[in-house]
């Protein structure tokens, strides 16, 4: 049988709770590692359907905004083209005035003009006038007709558009609906391992806590950096060391992987964008070789998990739950990318 990824997901989730049991009391070193293993991987597929939602949303709200902007288009294109076709219909009467008036035997002849005329000047200013009349009549005929031209292109280009937005708009949320219903189903499993971390014994929970190797009284002392906003963000992120993790939490108590990096930019008066993919798209990519402290570091195909490079191979991030704000190694997870901000 055909297993979803939510279901092998629910498959590790299950599995990781029963191992959590009593057999783990024993502390057993095979049993703690498989345990560790089960969880990370668990923990992770969480944070990465967590960082997908949160992008979703993130552009859901985009896209309302863009089918706003698209709606006023259309209105005032609408506007446009009404005031055109009012404007046609006064156009149209003085039109229909000098229609009647040929009808009752007037005319806009320059020779009828010349033959009725008392004398030579009157004759001039009756053609030099009816001349005028006749030519104001067709340039604001030809200038109406244009703007009723363009002002129908306009409506049908903004009413396209509008249909494209809301296409584009209920597409989105019904791909947010199925996520989110994927991720209300991961947050049913992982309340109930969060559960059970909360209930390790000591050396278990020790255990899930050092699975990265974080690095006790790392001294920013001599730190420098070529990025000065790189490195405030440095001393706010360090600011929260022992910090708990939270899903989807920007802090100023708790943080998830990318909130951590939001606050701490957000400290220097920066906004950067708010998931690990998003932090990963922006800014200026930076080589490995080439971190300065300040530089966010993504990890896992996909950068689904991001941290900050703090100098000297250093790193300080929110890992999972059950983890507080630590330092580790650069090198502790499989390195993905780097951006500078």
């Amino acid at each position: 049988m055909k297993l979803t990824k939510l279901g092998l997901i629910t498959c590790a989730l299950a599995l990781s709770a029963s191992s959590i049991a009593a057999p783990l009391a024993s502390a057993d070193p095979a049993q703690m590692e498989s345990l560790i293993k089960e969880m990370d991987a668990v923990s992770h597929e969480a944070t990465a359907k967590n960082e997908e939602v949160k992008q979703l949303s993130i552009d859901i709200d985009k896209s309302n905004e863009e089918a706003a902007r698209l709606a006023e288009e259309y209105r005032q294109a609408s506007a446009a083209a009404q005031e055109a076709a009012e404007n046609a219909e006064s156009i149209r009467s003085d039109v229909n005035q000098v229609a009647k008036a040929r009808y009752r035997g007037a005319s806009l002849d320059p020779l009828s003009g010349i033959s009725s005329a008392h004398n030579p000047q009157d004759a001039i200013d009756r053609t030099a006038y009816m001349s005028a009349l006749s030519q104001r009549n067709e340039r604001i005929i030809v200038e109406l007709q244009e703007a009723l031209r363009e002002a129908a292109q306009e409506h049908e280009r903004a009413a396209a558009a509008k249909a494209v937005a809301d296409f584009r708009l209920g597409d989105l949320k019904a791909q947010r609906a199925k996520l989110e219903r994927e991720q209300d189903e991961l947050n049913k499993r992982t309340s109930e391992l969060e559960a059970r971390i909360d209930a390790l014994e000591p050396s278990l929970r020790q255990a899930w806590q050092n699975k990265n190797g974080p690095i006790e009284g790392f001294d920013l002392a001599g730190i420098t950096s070529s990025n000065p906003g790189g490195m405030s963000a440095v001393n706010a992120a360090m600011s929260k060391l022992g910090a708990p993790y939270g899903w989807g939490a920007t802090g100023p108590d708790a943080f998830d992987c990318s909130g951590l990096m939001v606050w701490s930019y957000a400290q220097q008066g920066k906004s950067i964008p708010r998931t690990s993919q998003a932090q990963m798209a922006g800014g200026t990519p930076v080589s490995r070789d080439q971190l300065q402290p300040g530089d966010i570091v993504g990890y896992y195909p996909g950068a689904t998990h991001v941290g900050m490079y703090i100098g000297d191979g250093k790193l300080v991030h929110a890992s999972d739950y059950g983890i507080p704000v630590q330092v580790v190694s650069v090198d502790s997870m499989p390195f993905y990318g780097a951006r500078r901000y």
